[in-house]
């Protein structure tokens, strides 16, 4: 029997994951990037404002085979995850990101992952947006 609120379920919706090779492709076409010590984040803001406000933030990981075997590969996507789940709150909506980690010998500590994933979000959309044609 049910007594009492439930606490709200510790996991990442499809709906906030990127999925297809296309949305792939799209944000590393389109989108800025920053890097800092432990990751690099590919960032693309949807382009219209009632889109922005519409969507929740997405992710998608991109962690090669230069990070080691698959046991270090699937646990250093479950520590981005884990990250973006829990700032994901932090972050506008409308913006898809890709975590790619730096390749690094040591653990990866999810706090300075959270803080970091924050700030260059924070530096990606600091960055003013480039002027598109020559008209005036």
């Amino acid at each position: 029997m049910n007594d009492g609120p439930q606490p709200p379920r510790a996991t990442l919706p499809a709906r906030c994951r990127l999925k297809s090779q296309r949305e792939f492709r799209r944000v590393y076409r389109r989108g800025r990037r920053a890097a800092g010590r432990w990751l690099t984040v590919v960032g693309l803001r949807a382009s219209g404002a009632a889109e922005r406000a519409a969507t929740a933030p997405r992710v998608g990981l991109s962690v090669g085979k230069i990070h080691g075997g698959a046991v270090r590969r699937n646990k250093l996507k479950r520590l981005l995850r884990e990250a973006f789940r829990h700032e994901r709150h932090r972050l506008p909506s409308g913006l898809d990101l890709v975590l790619i980690p730096q390749q690094r010998p040591e653990r990866f500590p999810l706090a300075e992952l959270r803080s970091e994933l924050v700030e260059l979000v924070d530096r990606l959309l600091a960055r003013r947006e480039p002027r598109r044609g020559g008209g005036r």
